[in-house]
């Protein structure tokens, strides 16, 4: 990658608006309570428990904050463009060509009376000029690009009868079809099991790399995170509490990141005591 970041962050806050709150109150602690970041890395991981800001803050990267939200910072910028102050036509040309967003669950993001590839097809509509031969060339293209099966067959399938996996890999062909430059993806394989969250990561780490594209990984599994990421930010209460190369996750000397990273049921630790954080020492809370 270049020496300029794909994507800069700077003091980024996420209120309840004031719209939202009684006026006889006084303001509301920040949601995302000022944040910065630069991903200069090809694949970064956003980590911490529920709670912690991390599927809003991505949503402010798109400008998709629900309604009695808002944002502010002293810098968005997506290689090197502002996207603080765009209005709904300009969202609209970026959001799926420049960034785009793979959700959750696939049962509950793709169309369920619409077959796939005209799914996958509606984002080239909206953002390319193309022949509708073309259309259907690209659409075959990324299906096979993220390994989906016999993706002929598969243009007139509906959502219905694919597998959680097949799914997914939609999701992430519709994402993927305009090459943008950013793709977030907010715990893109919660819905899966352990066998196919290990394909899905891959296949996106793999993609990343391959088409220069960043990666946005959001999790609160840091051992995920370690194995597909390169750099992670660790998110507590709306602040950014620590930062480090994955493969340092299993070393980071902070009391949170320590603890995520311990309290991972598994056989090792059948029958015992899981680590519990101590959340009354706040002089760890913020990241100096």
């Amino acid at each position: 990658m270049s020496d300029n970041p794909l994507l800069s962050v700077e003091r980024l806050t996420i209120r309840a608006s004031d719209a939202s709150r009684p006026s006889d109150t006084s303001p509301a602690r920040p949601i995302v309570d000022g944040i910065s970041f630069e991903m200069r890395v090809r694949r970064l991981g956003l980590v911490g428990e529920s709670g912690s800001g991390k599927s809003l803050t991505a949503r402010a990267l798109l400008g998709l904050l629900r309604p009695g939200l808002a944002a502010s910072a002293d810098r968005i910028a997506l290689a090197g463009r502002d996207l603080r102050d765009l209005n709904a036509r300009e969202w609209a040309a970026i959001r799926g060509a420049e960034i785009a967003l793979v959700l959750q669950d696939p049962r509950h993001a793709l169309n369920p009376v619409q077959p796939v590839g005209k799914q996958i097809e509606e984002s080239l509509v909206l953002h390319r000029r193309l022949s509708r031969a073309e259309r259907r060339e690209r659409t075959l293209d990324i299906m096979k690009a993220v390994g989906l099966p016999d993706p002929v067959r598969l243009l007139g399938a509906y959502p219905r009868e694919l597998s959680g996996g097949m799914g997914q890999r939609v999701m992430l062909a519709i994402a993927l079809v305009n090459g943008p430059k950013l793709l977030i993806a907010d715990e893109p394989t919660s819905a899966l099991d352990a066998r196919l969250r290990d394909h899905v990561l891959e296949l996106m780490s793999t993609l990343a790399e391959e088409r220069r594209m960043g990666l946005l990984l959001i999790s609160h599994d840091l051992q995920q995170v370690s194995r597909y990421c390169e750099h992670v930010l660790v998110m507590y209460r709306g602040a950014i509490v620590d930062a480090c190369d994955a493969s340092a996750l299993a070393t980071s000397t902070h009391p949170y990141t320590r603890t995520l990273w311990a309290c991972r049921p598994g056989a090792r630790t059948h029958g015992s005591m899981l680590p519990v954080l101590d959340r009354s020492d706040r002089s760890w809370s913020v990241r100096s």
